[in-house]
């Protein structure tokens, strides 16, 4: 009985600190690691897309893109309230599609 407690502790505490990571021949790509190395062991993504995708695209055009600020500057309005996410990169590998969330420069995910 002790053993499992063990066991399931031990899951409920490491499995939060694993990284993303993605095997790319003899190298490993994890999150963290720049865009630059992404592009390094990957090559061009087959597919780009900036923000939070379409659904953001739209929800911007029906909302305005800026508001005034109370000292008459502007401030950069987020689509539909929600905070913008970086680069959605897109590779193919075999019969696989690999996304690589870029925020910042950085990897943030891979999904």
């Amino acid at each position: 009985m002790r053993f499992w407690i063990w066991v399931i502790l031990f899951l409920c505490v490491a499995a939060p600190a694993q990284a993303d990571s993605l095997r790319v021949g003899q190298q490993v790509l994890v999150t963290g690691d720049s865009a630059a190395r992404v592009v390094e062991l990957l090559g061009q993504p087959v597919h780009k897309v900036s923000g939070a995708g379409k659904a953001a695209g739209k929800a911007a055009a029906k909302q305005p893109k800026h508001k005034r600020s109370s000292k008459g500057g502007q401030r950069a309005k987020t689509a539909a309230g929600k905070a913008v996410e970086g680069e959605r990169w897109q590779y193919r590998q075999g019969r696989r599609t690999v996304t690589v969330v870029i925020v910042q420069g950085k990897v943030a995910r891979i999904e």
